[in-house]
Formats: C-alpha cells, sequence, structure tokens
C-alpha cells in the first residue's frame, strides 16, 4: 500500500492551502492583482502561489515561487503580495515565504493563463 503523502518521483511536496476559510478566496483575488512585469498574466494564474496558509486569527503565511530564480523582481514580489492581501478585513498579519522546491514549471499555470499566453 502506498502513503497518499509520498513524493512522487523525490518531487518536494506543495503544502496544502486553507481553502475552506472565509478569507481564501478574497486572498486568492488579492494574490490576482500582482503580475508579473514581464509577463502579462497575475502570479496566482501563473502558479507562482504555492501555498495560502491562514490561522484562525487572521494570519496568513504565502508560500510562492518566481519564474526564475534569476527573476529581475525577486526581491520585490513577494513584498507586492503582502501589500495586496495585508488590507483585507480579517487579515492581521501576512508573511510571504520565497521557495524554489519545486521549481516552477509551464505545467502550474492555470487554463486562463496557458489561453492568454497563447499556449492553448
Amino acid at each position: 500500500m502506498t502513503d497518499t503523502n509520498t513524493q512522487l518521483q523525490g518531487a518536494p511536496m506543495i503544502a496544502p492551502s486553507s481553502t475552506d476559510h472565509p478569507l481564501y478566496d478574497d486572498i486568492v483575488q488579492a494574490c490576482r492583482s500582482v503580475y508579473d512585469p514581464e509577463i502579462p498574466v497575475n502570479i496566482y494564474d501563473l502558479g507562482l502561489i504555492y501555498t495560502i496558509d491562514i490561522s484562525d486569527e487572521g494570519a496568513v503565511n504565502i508560500i510562492m515561487t518566481l519564474t526564475a530564480p534569476g527573476c529581475p523582481v525577486a526581491g520585490e514580489m513577494p513584498g507586492w503580495v503582502a501589500d495586496a492581501v495585508a488590507p483585507l478585513p480579517g487579515v492581521k498579519q501576512v508573511d510571504v515565504d520565497m521557495t524554489f522546491e519545486p521549481q516552477w514549471g509551464m505545467d502550474m499555470m492555470s487554463d486562463e493563463a496557458r489561453l492568454e499566453l497563447g499556449f492553448m
């Protein structure tokens, strides 16, 4: 029997998001307001937001990545995300952490992003 939490082919796991939290949809919408300046698609639909973890007290921890480690806005984008999410009613604190595990790939984009970029 296989453990469902086992990593596939050694790929790092992406922590689950708090999708059942009442703030989740608003936070997703706030993330959709942030764009990578080089790509005309928001960072959520690009698949750059890996995890949105929301505590009962309103602390939000977002784990995100970039399309490439050498992205020119690597140092700024986490602040853009925090600035978009922090004003939401019910959000008490926002921490945005950057990871490159697993590495971002085009397969992480939403269908809308693929369509926008001409991949569908």
